[in-house]
């Protein structure tokens, strides 16, 4: 590609995302006319008409768009490396935003992040709890933390966190009332506290494995929630069985307000990990960021 020819890519880029020729020739110091020639050229040699203009408004015609979600990506990449580039020749600093659910960034990202930004206060952390499932790019985070089993293939994933087990438990009052189950199955005759996932709104079902084969139960019970302190609350009421992960339970079985069951049915599986695009070329904050989280295995026993 001729260099004249990546200045009208350029060009056509910054009058679709501003919606005017105005603002972008203001955006890249240039004149207004020069910029609408810019963009007519390229239209002559694609040969297609990329721009709707009217005395209002300008918008991207259908070939537009097409171009336009082409070169966004390429363009935001190229700006993203040019950045670390620059960023290397500097102290550590810069915003980063991350995605996490509320029980892994409480017991894992905020202790590490409290630790990095003392050591590295031009470093600014923007954290935003969420239970669903974040499309990274489209909602501009730099990273997310998810359950390793859930990180999709195209990401780059970095464990933070142990391997989990599930926890079958409930309340010694409640076992003064029911027997405990035997097998998954049993949980069909007991009272259990269902948890509405927030990323799909359905409700949970409960997940074993034994040998190498799964089952999944649909359980019943008098309440759902899709919040997981309160479902924590009724079990120790006794108002029913919870499934939990083990970081959510394992104390309370400890200190014997739980009783855990159906133990060899539930094999560890993957904690939490962070999660970034691979294409992105981490900044020198970044870097420090990953490593801050990452989980040592030497370190946790």
């Amino acid at each position: 590609m001729k260099r004249d020819e990546l200045g009208d890519l350029m060009a056509f880029l910054a009058v679709a995302e501003e919606r005017s020729f105005t603002r972008a020739a203001a955006k890249l110091g240039t004149s207004q006319s020069s910029l609408s020639h810019t963009v007519r050229r390229l239209e002559e040699r694609m040969g297609v008409r990329l721009l709707r203009r009217t005395t209002r408004n300008v918008s991207p015609t259908d070939a537009g768009e097409q171009l336009l979600e082409t070169l966004r990506p390429a363009f935001s990449d190229i700006r993203s490396r040019i950045d670390a580039l620059s960023a290397m020749r500097q102290r550590p600093g810069g915003t980063i935003r991350i995605t996490s659910s509320r029980h892994a960034a409480e017991t894992i990202v905020l202790p590490a992040l409290k630790r990095l930004m003392s050591d590295y206060p031009e470093i600014k952390v923007e954290l935003s709890i969420e239970q669903r499932l974040v499309d990274l790019v489209a909602e501009r985070f730099d990273a997310g933390v998810r359950l390793g089993e859930r990180v999709e293939k195209d990401m780059i994933a970095v464990r933070i966190g142990p391997d989990l087990r599930m926890v079958v438990a409930g309340s010694p009052a409640y076992f003064k009332r029911h027997p405990k189950p035997e097998t998954p199955h049993d949980l069909t005759r007991h009272v259990c506290l269902n948890l509405r996932l927030p990323t799909l709104g359905g409700l949970y079902a409960w997940e074993f494995e034994k040998d190498g084969r799964p089952l999944n139960v649909r359980v019943d019970g008098q309440f759902i929630s899709n919040d997981v302190p309160m479902i924590i609350d009724a079990a120790l009421s006794g108002h029913g069985l919870t499934c939990l992960p083990d970081d959510h339970l394992e104390p309370l079985v400890r200190e014997g307000k739980l009783v855990r069951v159906l133990e060899e049915w539930t094999p560890p599986f993957p904690g939490y990990h962070l999660y970034y695009p691979t294409r992105r070329l981490p900044s020198p904050a970044f870097a420090l960021l990953v490593e801050a989280l990452r989980y040592r295995e030497e370190l946790a026993v």
